[in-house]
């Protein structure tokens, strides 16, 4: 997919993950519209911020209207989502409905959200050689197949992304766009930098190659090969090293 003079929409691209996507994306030509809760203190590199709650219809439509209007929407990359540690049986009470539903809303609801209003801004663009309309990314998670104890609202809502993405795939091939998600392992991130250092090691040391934490710009690389080799759709890519979590 060619990007250049055309748009892009990245949710949660302020930081982490997201931030080198949006690095990616520019280097490769687009216009890019930052969708997430808050701006933060980050470089965007002149990328259009649009304050959004990915839940959102509007707030996710208002963010794919600012990127139609610097060119056609032709990628949209989902990486806004949260994370919990909560037990089924907790100490005191069982795990709150609220708190499974929090998860699932952000993580699950809001990359449909994403994929549905991209694909529609998508259908009408000009298409290109190989009948490419657009590319939409979802970000999944290694947790979506090895979930550890905690994680169940994170894997759920994990898991139903990598459900999404072929069914998703092969009802927009008609239209043209792709489809794909990436499962990454254990990335350095803002939501990992809140754990201890010790814990950061030790995590890093059970990765079996190379023995540390992924690096976002290696999630943006992947997700500029995933742009550029056309052939790559409805699958769910791993990143992560060769880490099988137990």
């Amino acid at each position: 997919m060619d990007l250049d003079a055309k748009s892009a929409v990245v949710t949660g691209g302020a930081s982490g993950l997201g931030l080198s996507v949006v690095k990616k994306l520019q280097a490769k030509g687009a216009k890019v519209v930052v969708a997430d809760v808050q701006r933060g203190s980050n470089d965007l590199g002149g990328a259009e911020f649009v304050e959004c709650d990915v839940t959102s219809h509007e707030a996710m439509q208002k963010a794919i209207d600012a990127a139609v209007a610097q060119g056609p929407l032709s990628a949209m990359v989902c990486c806004a989502g949260i994370g919990t540690a909560n037990k089924i049986v907790g100490r005191d009470a069982p795990q709150s409905l609220e708190d499974f539903n929090r998860v699932l809303q952000v993580n699950l609801l809001g990359s449909f959200n994403g994929l549905r209003l991209a694909a529609w801004a998508m259908k009408d663009n000009e298409p290109d050689e190989d009948g490419q309309r657009g590319v939409i990314v979802l970000t999944a998670s290694i947790a979506a197949f090895e979930g550890q104890v905690g994680q169940v609202a994170y894997s759920a809502s994990k898991g139903g992304i990598v459900g999404m993405v072929l069914p998703a795939a092969r009802e927009l091939a008609k239209r043209g766009v792709r489809v794909a998600a990436i499962a990454p392992g254990i990335f350095d991130t803002p939501m990992l930098a809140k754990v201890p250092e010790n814990v950061r090691q030790e995590l890093a040391k059970g990765v079996p190659f190379p023995k540390r934490l992924g690096k976002p710009e290696e999630f943006a690389s992947m997700v500029g090969t995933i742009m550029d080799n056309t052939m790559i759709n409805g699958i769910t890519l791993r990143l992560d090293g060769a880490l099988r979590m137990v």
